[in-house]
């Protein structure tokens, strides 16, 4: 906690400096020392005065000196404040822009999940990922129901009109076929429309409160309509790309801890759960460093937006890379491709 005769933020002249010095370091990795940023401020300011100003950003914790040289580096605290309130976007330009919305048009309704992930990773030169689109907006159409052998049921799945799915069910005796016809029409009919999370949770209802006066078959179909629609919130995954160009990075350098990071990458488990904490968000969101809560991410920084198609939200692009990333470059670039991956999922619906 800063005391009371220290200002909380850098007054206009350090926060110049601030900003000089976050580039400076973005762009070489170096400590940056007050004639370097005399040199580049523009300011008429001796390397006696920067040095105090840079004494002062370093007591409010905004950058620090990594060595007993005089260079500093920004501080988490530093590129917060420089991604706030600092930093000037540069939006990608027309070739990049339309390259972008080129790939997506063009690629396959299966594909474009692995094409936006592509797009961000060779873009940026450093690791994108796209989750694929949830399913919670999904509406049932029909459902059939198929006998196969040793007691399995191949169930179909009609959803949005065009989207089909299958899945094999074990169930605890064999049904003809004209038994799960009749399942199947009775599903239909009763839950037909509906979205998905609305029809599981009917299912569970229905199953609780009105077991006792439905017939055998009924049971049976409703047992099994809970096997052919699994909880949504477990379909999460991801597509990432570029992994690869983390390797040799600042702060990445060291073999065991990217390791231990593309382990967390294959479990996919922590990097959906902060995902997750952009999918309902506005806009772009950044998590510098500690403050993904994740220690395997201390040294990384993730840009992340959610893609949306008439206001549902179905998913979260973004970029991982270290907390030293070109933000001004990276973060239009996510936000467009989250804007045209979402442009081209509606064409398709």
């Amino acid at each position: 906690m800063s005391s009371n005769n220290v200002p909380e933020l850098p007054n206009e002249r350090a926060q110049h400096l601030l900003r000089i010095l976050v580039k400076r370091y973005i762009k070489e990795g170096q400590p940056v020392g007050s004639r370097t940023l005399a040199r580049d401020s523009g300011l008429d300011l001796s390397p006696a005065t920067i040095r105090n100003v840079m004494s002062d950003l370093e007591e409010l914790g905004f950058v620090t000196a990594p060595h007993t040289s005089a260079g500093r580096i920004p501080t988490i605290k530093g590129y917060r404040f420089f991604v706030d309130t600092l930093v000037k976007l540069r939006p990608p330009q027309s070739d990049e822009l339309e390259l972008v919305q080129r790939v997506l048009a063009q690629s396959d309704p299966q594909a474009l999940v692995q094409s936006a992930s592509n797009l961000l990773a060779s873009m940026t030169k450093l690791a994108g990922v796209v989750t694929l689109p949830r399913r919670s907006h999904a509406a049932l159409r029909q459902i059939e129901f198929l006998p196969l052998s040793d007691r399995r049921v191949l169930a179909i799945l009609v959803l949005n009109d065009r989207d089909v799915q299958n899945r094999i069910l074990d169930v605890h005796r064999d049904f003809s076929a004209e038994e799960l016809q009749r399942a199947g029409n009775y599903l239909t009919e009763q839950f037909g429309g509906r979205e998905l999370p609305t029809v599981r949770d009917s299912l569970l209802n229905e199953l609780a409160e009105t077991r006792a006066s439905m017939n055998d078959l009924m049971v049976d179909a409703i047992e099994m309509a809970q096997q052919a629609f699994p909880d949504v919130d477990d379909e999460g995954s991801f597509v990432m790309t570029g992994e690869t160009n983390l390797m040799g990075l600042e702060g990445l350098a060291d073999m065991d801890k990217l390791k231990r990071l593309f382990e967390a990458f294959s479990e996919q488990r922590d990097i959906l759960h902060l995902l997750d904490q952009s999918l309902h968000a506005p806009g772009v969101q950044i998590f510098i460093g500690q403050e993904s809560g994740y220690q395997l991410l201390d040294e990384c920084s993730v840009v992340a937006a959610p893609y949306l198609t008439d206001d549902d939200t179905m998913g979260v692009l973004g970029v991982i890379g270290p907390t030293r990333m070109a933000y001004e470059r990276v973060i239009p670039i996510v936000d467009v491709t989250a804007r045209q991956l979402a442009s081209a999922l509606k064409t398709r619906n």
